[in-house]
């Protein structure tokens, strides 16, 4: 088992004024030659958006980008013609593939909108571009990682297309779960939105994040009330 440990305080941070953001890994004007990937993860970008604020009109392309909010709603347009908010309990999923234009902007003008957006490389170059979203049952949550995103539809997951899950689960103190891979040569990166407690042999906090790879299924303990989200994905060498 191979483990890679990121403690919440060693995250770069940036504040805009209209966007407070946190990056997991290098983004923008950030840079740092040890954290520029976790396998085909390439972004976790932990955002705080002003209200009626947001990110005019941009490209992707070539990329499966998931968004999670975990307060307020965010508005999403797309050259695709989506045009949808998606909220705290939802997650939205968007493959750029041959190219994709889209905004996004705090959908309150009192509230700010909190959330984090992960960017995850594609399977292969020039797919068709998509988009959904749905609501999930936090009550499926409960002491169970629950998943939300996987490469096909069944079990009303949101598909993107790369071998890669995501799965989120809420654990009450005392708790114990396994996680286990669902693909041989993945590897899973942990991110605590909240909570306190051990994956393997590490400690964690709220914002920490752990990754683990060459392992069939990594343990975890929980001693506070947690809120975990998973992100198993291919070991690529970029």
């Amino acid at each position: 088992m191979q483990k890679i440990y990121i403690k919440n305080e060693s995250r770069a941070g940036a504040d805009y004024g209209w966007l407070k953001t946190h990056y997991s890994f290098s983004f923008a004007n950030y840079f740092d030659p040890n954290r520029l990937h976790f396998g085909a993860l390439r972004v976790i970008n932990d955002d705080e958006i002003a209200p009626g604020e947001g990110f005019p009109t941009h490209p992707h392309r070539d990329m499966e980008i998931i968004t999670i909010p975990f307060e307020g709603g965010l508005a999403h347009k797309d050259s695709m013609g989506s045009a949808e908010t998606v909220s705290a309990g939802e997650v939205q999923v968007m493959s750029a593939g041959t190219g994709v234009e889209h905004s996004e902007f705090n959908a309150s003008e009192t509230e700010p909108v909190k959330l984090i957006q992960v960017w995850i490389l594609s399977r292969a170059m020039h797919l068709s571009a998509r988009y959904d979203q749905k609501r999930f049952d936090e009550a499926l949550m409960h002491n169970a990682f629950l998943q939300l995103v996987g490469p096909d539809e069944e079990d009303g997951k949101l598909m993107i297309q790369q071998d890669a899950w995501i799965s989120r689960g809420r654990f009450a103190p005392g708790e114990k779960t396994d996680y286990r891979m669902k693909k041989e040569g993945n590897g899973v990166y942990f991110f605590v939105v909240f909570g306190k407690g051990t994956i393997g042999d590490q400690a964690f906090e709220t914002r920490d994040a752990v990754g683990i790879w060459e392992t069939e299924s990594v343990p975890l303990a929980f001693a506070e009330e947690t809120d975990i989200i998973a992100i198993e994905v291919p070991m690529l060498e970029l």
